[in-house]
């Protein structure tokens, strides 16, 4: 077995088996399972038993708009026949609000009246209901027929598209944009926290051996080529092991649950996405992942103990969060020129990129030309860092990055 084989499996058991990759993975998974059965944990905290509250209706028009006011599983409407003892029923509990219509200049007029400030939720309830009345009520001024009024209740448009430009290939449906944005916004969740949680543990486990003085024993009888290697892959297995878990518990979790309800709407969003979608998100994220791993191991090799490793960790972060902003603004429309320029920047393409090619029209040559970009630097960032990692992983020094980098060629050279 190679040496890079031995390291590799040893990094491995050790990071798969510590307490930091247990507890994260049983806390994303206990995320997973707490918004996929979300409904049936929120109604752990409600009284299903409590009765619903009463909201009186005070009628003051010669239209019957009480009828357009329908009950629901938190509010039941009461029809009064006056408001003269309200202040009293109110202030008992009879009642949770009371509302009294009125018109005005021919339009629907409410008054909400209640003895305590009401929740958001109720007050947005009855704000929504006093709106679907007042556009009945308005429809009935007009003495229309039924047919008439479902017409004119019925404003959905009929939509068709048609590209005049003969050239282009057919522009993608609403329906595929919006699920290639989701799974973009998805993607690139998947990198943002692959990067975050991973990118500290390669730095710290590189800084730790190189603290410990360990590394000078190691590199006695191993390459400093082999032990960059082994780092760099290693952690991106566990990544790997990490989200495979994830995975199977989520598909298990769509699968099973609800007869299958949950697992025939994703399939139907994912069926939405084509191929080269799929190849092409992939790849982003497995090149994103590793460049981002290959300057952590880099940061790593530079402090001379674990407390300097948020330090020289700092721009990375900041790049990472930067480029997670951008692809939310990006969520509003891919198009903008914000958008276009960072889908072709190495260190945010893998986020951006995708959602351009989920969400609007691009042709194919323009996310090559960025895939192309992206896999050139993880390359020549990888040589780079390679040999900058040879020179600075038995160099210690005290200061800042800058300064770090300064005294490893002033020593090496």
């Amino acid at each position: 077995m190679s040496k890079f084989s031995v390291l590799l499996k040893q990094l491995y058991k050790q990071k798969i088996k510590s307490k930091t990759f247990i507890f994260s993975t049983a806390f994303y998974l206990l995320l997973i399972v707490g918004v996929t059965f979300w409904p049936e944990i929120k109604g752990l905290f409600t009284d299903e038993d409590r009765p619903a509250d009463i909201v009186a209706l005070y009628n003051h028009t010669e239209s019957n708009v009480t009828e357009h006011f329908h009950d629901s599983s938190d509010l039941v409407y009461e029809t009064i026949p006056d408001m003269q003892a309200i202040d009293q029923s109110l202030e008992d509990g009879e009642y949770v609000a009371a509302i009294e219509l009125s018109e005005t200049e021919g339009k629907l007029a409410a008054q909400i009246y209640s003895y305590d400030p009401l929740t958001f939720s109720i007050q947005q309830q009855l704000t929504d209901s006093i709106e679907t009345a007042a556009q009945l009520f308005s429809i009935g001024q007009l003495n229309l027929t039924d047919e008439q009024a479902a017409l004119l209740l019925d404003t959905t448009p009929l939509i068709g598209m048609t590209t005049v430009n003969v050239v282009e290939n057919e522009g993608k449906s609403t329906e595929e944009k919006m699920a290639g944005m989701l799974g973009s916004y998805a993607a690139g969740i998947i990198i943002y926290i692959i990067v975050i949680s991973f990118l500290s543990i390669i730095t710290t486990d590189v800084a730790s051996e190189k603290g410990s003085r360990a590394l000078e024993m190691l590199l006695v009888s191993v390459k400093p080529e082999t032990h960059f290697r082994s780092k760099v892959f290693g952690v991106f297995l566990i990544a790997l092991t990490q989200f495979t878990i994830i995975l199977a518990v989520l598909f298990g979790l769509l699968r099973f649950t609800d007869d299958g309800a949950k697992w025939d709407m994703v399939t139907s969003f994912l069926g939405e996405l084509s191929v080269s979608y799929y190849i092409f998100v992939i790849l982003f994220l497995v090149l994103t992942i590793l460049l981002y791993l290959i300057i952590g191991a880099l940061f790593g090799s530079l402090v001379s103990k674990v407390e300097e490793g948020n330090q020289v960790m700092m721009p990375a972060m900041i790049v990472i969060i930067i480029a997670f902003y951008v692809m939310i603004a990006g969520m509003n429309n891919p198009d903008t020129m914000l958008i276009k320029v960072f889908s072709y920047i190495p260190f945010t393409a893998g986020m951006v990129m995708p959602m351009r090619i989920g969400g609007t029209d691009m042709g194919m040559m323009e996310p090559i030309i960025s895939l192309a970009v992206l896999g050139l630097t993880v390359v020549a960032v990888y040589f780079l860092s390679l040999s900058f990692y040879k020179r600075s992983v038995l160099t210690y020094s005290t200061g800042g990055v800058i300064q770090k980098i300064k005294t490893v060629f002033k020593v090496t050279t």
